[in-house]
Order: C-alpha cells, then structure tokens, then sequence
C-alpha cells in the first residue's frame, strides 16, 4: 500500500470512528392517560399537548394518548402514573387524595370564585400553595405536577327540574367513584352512587342514578341530552385538572426538554380557560336545541342553599381543609 492509500485509509477510519462516535439526541416516548372522550376540552388538551411538545423539542420526546379510559379509570390512573406504568395523565384533583388527602381541597365545590381564580390557584409555576402540595406528592407518591387545564364549570343535570337539596332527598344521584365527590352529593341532598364516566350514560339511562353533574362539554360531547331532561347552572366547582407525571419519567427527560415541556402545559392550560369560558356560553344554545331545559336562579334554583349544605359536609368530612382553602381564596 503507498503513501496516498495510507492516508486515504486512515481518513476514512477517522470519519467513520468519529460518526459512531458523534452523540445522537435522545428521544424519550411518554405514554398519556386520561378519561375524556372527543369533544371535551380535556381531550383537545391531551391532544395539542402532544402535538406542541414534539415539535418544541424537535422530536426528541414524543407523546402517545390514550384517551377514553383506554388504560383504566381514576384509580387505574393514579396506580399507573405512581408506578412509572401510566407515565403521564391528568385527571381530578381528588383523584390523587387516595396518595396524598389534602390534595383534594383543590377540587373542592365552591372554592373557586371563577375559572381565572381557579387556574391562577393551581399553576404550579406561579402559585406558592399548589408548588408546596406538589412537591410534598413528589416525595410521598413520586408523582410530580406540572400543568392544568380547565374544563369549565361543573353543572347538574336530571330527569327533572331541581332547585334546592330538598329535591333531591332520597334520590340516587351519581358521582365520581371517590369520596369527594361522595361528600358533596350528600350535601346536595342526595344519595350518593359512584359510576365511572364510561358506565354514566347506561346508569342514567336504566335510572340507576336521577343525575349527575359535569361540565357542559362533557355533558354534550358525551351525549348525556339523549338521557336527561334538565341542566340546572349551580356551577358548584370550576373544574380544574391536574397533569401530573412519574417522577422517575420526569427526571429521563433531559432539563432543557423538561423546560419545553412545562412551558407548553402551561401554555396549552391557558388557552383551555378561553376555550371552556367560550364553549360555556355557546353550549346552553346548543342545548337547548337538543331538548334540554336550563334552571338558573331567575327559575328558582336556590344556589345559595346548595352552597351553604355542601359547604357544611364538606366541613364535617374533611375537617383539615381549611387552612388550605383560605390560602387558595387568597390567591389574586
């Protein structure tokens, strides 16, 4: 071999040594839980949030959704994300208290004065009691929050016109399948019958239940006009949800990749409290054209009633609340 092939072969072993060896960006995939069906603000969420996260980190973390309870309901869920098999999922606040009690305050009825309060309250960028609550679930559950998104406010619905718990007394009323949710339909008045979201419109059509409440776009996207009557606009919780990862999935995420994902939980959370503010307005037309009739306070619905019963069982069930819901009532 002479001189030339020599150096020719000593290039070529050089480039080819340093392109095995040239660093190749890692990609990270997270697959994402939640409950919500297409139509509701959560599943457009879920959705935009994957898209925009790609595409902020050129790729390199990738985000599956599995919607429509595909890999389980609310305890599946919070299972899953503190075991790293469910890595990413947003769901209710008071879905997380069966790891961590107090958690549940977030979702608590009437402790929002309205969306942009209850958005402001539980940014865990910005807000100094939902950073402190979080931080505390990444050490007790491994599970660490970083966004929200608002699905607007919670509504009753029913087979008939209600206008103060005494209508309700006696009557199966459905609720989230946790105890939360429990303790408000008894202050409703009501009896409380855990169903999960995927057997409601089946409980109301068999007359398990008389009702349940949800946002109006839930109420819609899920087609509960076909199975019931009445909307009746308490709006006893500014429904506000979590997202919330596996810590050990968090700290896989490269720091500047982890700074691109938490910008676009915020940012996509924040165009939810337009959207659900917009969809809020829009839909009681849009249910009224499919049969459904709207009680408001000039109708009669006593508000006031439902506050002063709810907030009373709430008080007796979970008697350490209140420091808490003073602190998110004092958030500007």
């Amino acid at each position: 071999m002479n001189k030339r092939q020599t150096l020719k072969t000593f290039a070529a072993a050089l480039a080819l040594s340093l392109g095995l060896a040239a660093p190749v960006a890692a990609q990270v995939t997270i697959r994402y839980a939640h409950v919500g069906s297409e139509g509701d603000i959560q599943y457009w969420y879920a959705e935009e949030f994957a898209k925009r996260v790609e595409k902020g980190t050129e790729g390199r973390v990738k985000v599956q959704v599995f919607p429509n309870s595909q890999l389980g309901g609310a305890s599946e869920t919070v299972d899953g994300v503190r075991s790293g098999a469910i890595p990413l999922a947003h769901h209710e606040f008071a879905s997380l208290s069966r790891l961590m009690p107090d958690i549940a305050a977030f979702a608590a009825p009437f402790v929002y004065r309205d969306g942009t309060h209850a958005m402001a309250a539980t940014d865990p960028a910005s807000s100094e009691i939902m950073k402190e609550m979080s931080d505390k679930l990444v050490k007790q559950a491994n599970i660490r929050i970083i966004g929200r998104l608002y699905r607007g406010a919670r509504q009753m619905t029913a087979k008939m016109a209600v206008y103060s718990p005494a209508d309700l007394k006696d009557k199966r009323f459905r609720g989230v399948p946790l105890q939360l949710w429990t303790t408000m339909i008894k202050g409703m008045g009501a009896v409380p019958t855990p169903v999960e979201v995927g057997e409601l419109p089946t409980a109301l059509m068999t007359g398990m239940v008389i009702g349940q409440e949800n946002p109006l776009t839930m109420i819609n996207a899920n087609k509960l006009y076909e199975v019931q009557t009445h909307v009746m606009l308490t709006g006893h919780m500014q429904n506000v949800l979590p997202v919330f990862i596996n810590e050990r999935t968090w700290q896989s995420i490269p720091e500047k990749d982890r700074a691109i994902v938490a910008a676009v939980a915020a940012e996509v959370g924040e165009e939810t409290l337009k959207l659900g503010l917009e969809a809020e307005v829009q839909l009681i037309d849009e249910l009224k054209k499919k049969g459904m009739t709207f009680v408001t306070e000039k109708e009669g619905l006593k508000v006031d009633e439902f506050r002063k019963s709810v907030g009373a069982q709430v008080t007796a069930d979970f008697p350490t609340w209140a420091p808490i819901t003073a602190r998110i009532a004092a958030v500007k």
